[in-house]
C-alpha cells in the first residue's frame, strides 16, 4: 500500500506532573505480539526507559496487537520522545528477526512511500491514544482498565493469568517480569471533613526518600461520580507513598 494517506493526529499535552494513559498499535493492528520473543522485546524497551530516567512505570499490558501503558513522565521528557524510543527499540529487533527468520511476513508490513521506495513498519502510524490523568481516581481507573483488557477479550479468565501485564506484579509485590515504580504512586487518602477523599496528583515530584516523597499537589474532592476543585493553587506537603 502507498504510504501517502494523512495520519490521524494525536494532540499531546505534556504538563509537568501529569500521568498519562497510552495506547499504541501494531501496523494495521496485526497480531505481532503473539510470541514470547516479541513481548520480551517490549518489556526490555520499557525497562530501558525506566533505567534511563524517562518515566515512572505504573502499569502495562501487552496485547496481541497493541500495548497499554500508565506512566508518569519525568521532568522535561515528552510523551513523543518516550514513544519514539520505545517503538524504535522494538521495531529494530522485530524487523531484523523477520528478515533473518521469516522474510515472507515482511510483505504484510510493507508500504511504498511517494518516491517509490519500499519500507517496513512494525507500528501503526499516527498518535495512538494519549490521555492525561489529572487525579489518582483517574490513575487507578486506568490501571484497572489496563489489567482487565485480556479478560475482556476472552484471552484469559483471570487478570493475573495474563503473563504480559503488570497485574501479577501489583498483586504479589514482586517486580516480575520487570520492575514497577510503586513508590511514586501516592495512595488515595481520606479527607478530614465528612469522610470524603482527596484525589491528589503531583504537579512536580522531587527526590524521593524511602517510602516518602514531597509533592506539589492539586486537590479535588469526590462529588457523586465526578470531582470538583477543593482548593485553588497547590499544596506543598509530604505524603506517605508506600505501595497501595
Amino acid at each position: 500500500p502507498m504510504d501517502s494517506l494523512p495520519r490521524k493526529k494525536c494532540k499531546r499535552h505534556d504538563i509537568p506532573g501529569h500521568a498519562h494513559c497510552l495506547t499504541f498499535s501494531c501496523f494495521h493492528r496485526l497480531p505481532l505480539f503473539t510470541r514470547e520473543r516479541s513481548c520480551l522485546w517490549m518489556l526490555d524497551a520499557l525497562e530501558l526507559g525506566r533505567k534511563q530516567g524517562r518515566y515512572d512505570l505504573w502499569a502495562y499490558d501487552i496485547m496481541p496487537e497493541h500495548v497499554h501503558l500508565v506512566i508518569l513522565p519525568h521532568a522535561n521528557v515528552t510523551i513523543s520522545a518516550i514513544l519514539s524510543t520505545l517503538k524504535q527499540s522494538v521495531s529494530k529487533k522485530a524487523l531484523l528477526w523477520l528478515r533473518e527468520n521469516a522474510p515472507d511476513i515482511l510483505s504484510q508490513l510493507e508500504v511504498v512511500i511517494p518516491n517509490g521506495r519500499r519500507k517496513h513498519h512494525f507500528w501503526q502510524r499516527g498518535g495512538g491514544y494519549d490521555r492525561n490523568l489529572r487525579s489518582l481516581a483517574d490513575v487507578f481507573e486506568k490501571i484497572e482498565y489496563t489489567h482487565a483488557n485480556p479478560v475482556r477479550r476472552g484471552l484469559v479468565d483471570d487478570v493475573q493469568a495474563w503473563p504480559w501485564s503488570s497485574s501479577r506484579a501489583w498483586e504479589t509485590g514482586e517486580d516480575i517480569p520487570i520492575a514497577l515504580d510503586r513508590q511514586s504512586l501516592p495512595t488515595l487518602m481520606p479527607d478530614d471533613v465528612g469522610g470524603r477523599r482527596l484525589h491528589c496528583m503531583p504537579t512536580q515530584a522531587w527526590d524521593m526518600a524511602p517510602g516518602r516523597a514531597t509533592f506539589t499537589l492539586h486537590a479535588h474532592e469526590s462529588v457523586g461520580h465526578g470531582t470538583r476543585d477543593r482548593k485553588h493553587g497547590t499544596l506543598d506537603r509530604e505524603y506517605d507513598t508506600r505501595p497501595v
